[in-house]
């Protein structure tokens, strides 16, 4: 502890944190001659900035104006080559000796990025021993003399690794990479826990000294990679679906709850959630959030309602037992298809393009089911997310798709893909005649498994 003290002591004589423009210059020895991405987080999101290209040994330089904003960034010059940097007003100088990664680079100048790749690589340490210890604290023989050891030198190494971040924090009051690991820090676990215990005790602590109106932290993945490890908490691989939604129905309750102290995090955590549950296709979690919460900078106003909040209620719309909305759409000759005006008994609403991998594999699945309906019993209207007409309709010919088929050619922009909250591809929705949602099937599979409990199939 004394070494890593005296290093940083060391280091702090070097100033820091001075206003005004500074730069960021790297060399890449594999990246000679090719262009480096910069660009911005905001939570998980990593959004494109700009670029500036290497000279034939590697070497670049990208000028930080006043105005940057403080936050994580991200240097790239692949999909899989990539370097997070901290940005606080300080010149920020590093060479890297093969592909861009923090294992490849020394900085020869940042406090911040020197302090946040050695706490990174200190508790990745620390948590890789932590993972070794819990069986042996699980499973050992308590009387042994061999589980007291195991149990002290667990205590211990939670109890080092606070007291580094306390010495940092002491050090290095304005740094921004200490911000983000305080958000992902986790509270002490006695040993004495047992494994039940030690989950009840993370969820009841986890969240005691996050500090919710920190918003700088939100140009990071610090709140991101906090609402993961929280949420993680209230998984199990042995619950079914529905088990898992009332699961995670308690955690967001928690996290939201507490985060209600600062719109802009409040905000951020509910935005987050919407988005990572509609993907996984947890319904029952997001009519929950939608019933529940909403976006403090909405207001009453429809014309001024954020994307955030009509995202909520139009959740409330489509979820399963409610009225599916009536839409309309144009078919290939032009002749509108609504939705409402179709008599069959059931009908089943796909959205899918003709670029999706999965919607492609699964169209010829869902056709042989269709076929052979005796008697027909259900009707399919896709909509179709294209925005070019001829490879939408030479999929339709190709697969000799004959069902309603309907496209807007706006792709995700289009009204009906607003209405359905249609953000991937493909969704469905099975509807009954008078078009009351039964089901909201995320896979073939699914959908077999959904006509067969309504008795369709």
């Amino acid at each position: 502890m004394r070494r890593i003290l005296l290093y940083f002591l060391l280091l702090s004589v070097i100033p820091a944190y001075s206003q005004g423009v500074h730069s960021i210059r790297g060399e890449i020895k594999s990246a000679g001659g090719k262009k480096v991405f910069l660009s911005g987080f905001y939570g998980e999101k990593v959004n494109r900035i700009d670029s500036v290209p290497c000279d034939a040994s590697g070497h670049f330089i990208y000028t930080l104006g006043p105005a940057t904003p403080t936050g994580l960034y991200r240097l790239s010059t692949g999909k899989d080559n990539f370097l997070d940097l901290v940005v606080n007003n300080e010149n920020i100088e590093f060479t890297c000796r093969g592909d861009l990664s923090g294992d490849s680079t020394s900085f020869l100048s940042s406090n911040e990025n020197k302090i946040y790749y050695y706490f990174l690589g200190y508790d990745r340490k620390v948590q890789a021993k932590l993972e070794l210890l819990v069986p042996l604290i699980d499973f050992y023989p308590e009387k042994d003399g061999f589980y007291s050891q195991a149990t002290i030198e667990y205590e211990r190494l939670q109890q080092s690794e606070k007291r580094t971040l306390d010495s940092l924090s002491a050090l290095y009051p304005g740094s921004y990479a200490i911000r983000i690991f305080r958000i992902q820090q986790s509270p002490f676990l006695p040993a004495g826990l047992t494994k039940e215990d030690r989950g009840a005790y993370l969820k009841q602590h986890f969240l005691d000294d996050v500090d919710f109106k920190d918003t700088l932290s939100l140009r990071s993945n610090a709140w991101a990679n906090k609402a993961i490890s929280y949420l993680s908490l209230y998984s199990n691989n042995k619950y079914n679906q529905k088990q898992l939604e009332s699961e995670f129905i308690k955690a967001v309750t928690v996290i939201l709850s507490r985060a209600s102290i600062n719109a802009e995090v409040y905000k951020f955590l509910l935005d987050y959630f919407v988005g990572g549950f509609d993907k996984y296709h947890f319904d029952a979690v997001i009519t929950y959030i939608a019933d529940n919460f909403q976006d403090p900078f909405s207001c009453e106003d429809q014309a001024r309602k954020t994307q955030l909040q009509k995202k909520l209620e139009n959740f409330k719309k489509i979820s399963v037992g409610k009225i599916a909305p009536d839409i309309t759409v144009p078919d290939p000759k032009g002749k509108l298809i609504r939705l409402s005006e179709i008599k069959s008994e059931y009908t089943l609403l796909v959205f899918w393009s003709s670029e999706c991998g999965h919607c492609i594999q699964m169209m010829p699945q869902l056709k042989y089911l269709y076929d052979k309906q005796k008697p027909k019993r259900w009707e399919v209207m896709t909509i179709s997310l294209d925005t070019s007409r001829s490879e939408w309709t030479s999929f339709l010919k190709e697969q000799k798709l004959n069902w309603l088929n309907g496209c807007e050619l706006k792709g995700f922009n289009s009204i009906s893909s607003d209405e359905y909250n249609i953000f991937a591809t493909p969704t469905m929705f099975l509807l009954d005649r008078e078009k009351k949602i039964l089901a909201k099937p995320i896979s073939y599979r699914e959908l077999e498994q959904d006509l067969k409990e309504n008795k369709i199939f």
